[in-house]
């Protein structure tokens, strides 16, 4: 934090936990600032996570990207989103990245690269989502899902996923974030190569 954004600063000054619900923990804060404002406030503690964009070649399609399509529980909708997951305490970014893929597509890696992080609703959760482009794709065994995941595979070209992103089963935040991500990272590579 900069030295002159001191006035938009809250300290905190108490910590309560309220409940734990498996994938994140509920806390009321107490917060104040330097010049006496104070006030309660709720934050959501939740475990970092990772998308991972799987870029292959397909012989009939082209160049795809590897998604995965999914009932998810919150919206109570079929979505079809990168393969994505939380870090494990302990683990690193990347190692979970590669081991989300792995487990959601049966897909190893040759090259994992992070091409951005974001945090996905710092108004009141606390974690971190980091979004890594796979390459060198090999499909080494099945799926290892877990107890309650019903994962199709599916590749769909780029310039598909590219103009849903956002839209109809694309409607995952997240993997809005992620395909800005993605935008910004491939026109990086092609301003760096003088296109």
């Amino acid at each position: 934090m900069k030295k002159t954004d001191d006035h938009l600063a809250w300290k905190t000054v108490g910590r309560k936990r309220l409940n734990d619900f498996r994938i994140f923990t509920m806390y009321q804060v107490q917060r104040e600032t330097a010049g006496g404002l104070t006030g309660t406030f709720y934050e959501v503690d939740a475990p970092d996570w990772v998308t991972i964009i799987p870029h292959i070649m397909d012989d009939k399609l082209g160049s795809c990207f590897l998604m995965v399509r999914q009932y998810r529980h919150g919206s109570d909708e079929i979505t079809l989103e990168f393969p994505a997951g939380i870090v494990d305490g302990g683990e690193a970014a990347k190692t979970s990245a590669h081991r989300e893929l792995l487990e959601e597509t049966g897909y190893r890696a040759e090259s994992l690269t992070l091409i951005g992080e974001v945090s996905p609703n710092p108004a009141f959760m606390n974690n971190t989502v980091s979004t890594f482009l796979a390459d060198g794709l090999e499909l080494i065994r099945e799926q290892e899902l877990d107890e309650h995941e019903l994962i199709d595979i599916i590749p769909i070209p780029v310039y598909e996923v590219i103009a849903s992103m956002g839209q109809g089963e694309y409607n995952n935040g997240v993997m809005m974030s992620s395909m800005g991500f993605y935008l910004r990272w491939m026109n990086l590579i092609k301003t760096n190569l003088g296109d």
